[in-house]
């Protein structure tokens, strides 16, 4: 992100998305086509001078989603990390895509793909599974 920040790149790639480009992005290239990178899994290590990212698909996604917790972790899991971000910014909604899932964007239609179930997040609500062929 901060590198296409400074690059100038942010703007012009919506543009040619828009225009009909297609855009196929996955992990922090999935981050990148949300509003902001606010769910990656990554510590972001540099200021990426901002949060805000391409804006492509109006929710937010938590590429690699698992709920496991490690035998001996003590750590929280992705879900309660989540919904910590949903009490700071309860205006979100986030998707946990799983390994092997994938969301297709056509012609203004997201259907999701993929072999493994998948939560959907919103402040104060239970999370709802969505399974393959689910169209947002």
């Amino acid at each position: 992100l901060k590198e296409c920040r400074e690059r100038g790149l942010l703007a012009p790639m919506v543009d040619v998305v828009k225009r009909g480009a297609l855009y196929i992005g996955w992990s922090a290239g999935a981050n990148l086509a949300c509003p902001t990178i606010r769910t990656t899994n990554d510590m972001p290590i540099v200021d990426p001078n901002g949060f805000a990212a391409l804006g492509l698909f109006p929710l937010q996604i938590n590429p690699h989603f698992t709920n496991a917790l490690p035998e001996g972790h003590k750590g929280e899991t992705r879900e309660q990390r989540i919904r910590e971000l949903l009490v700071v910014a309860p205006e979100l909604t986030i998707i946990g895509l799983p390994e092997g899932n994938w969301i297709q964007v056509t012609q203004g239609h997201a259907t999701l793909g993929g072999p493994n179930p998948t939560l959907v997040f919103r402040a104060g609500e239970d999370a709802v599974t969505l399974n393959a062929g689910h169209r947002f």
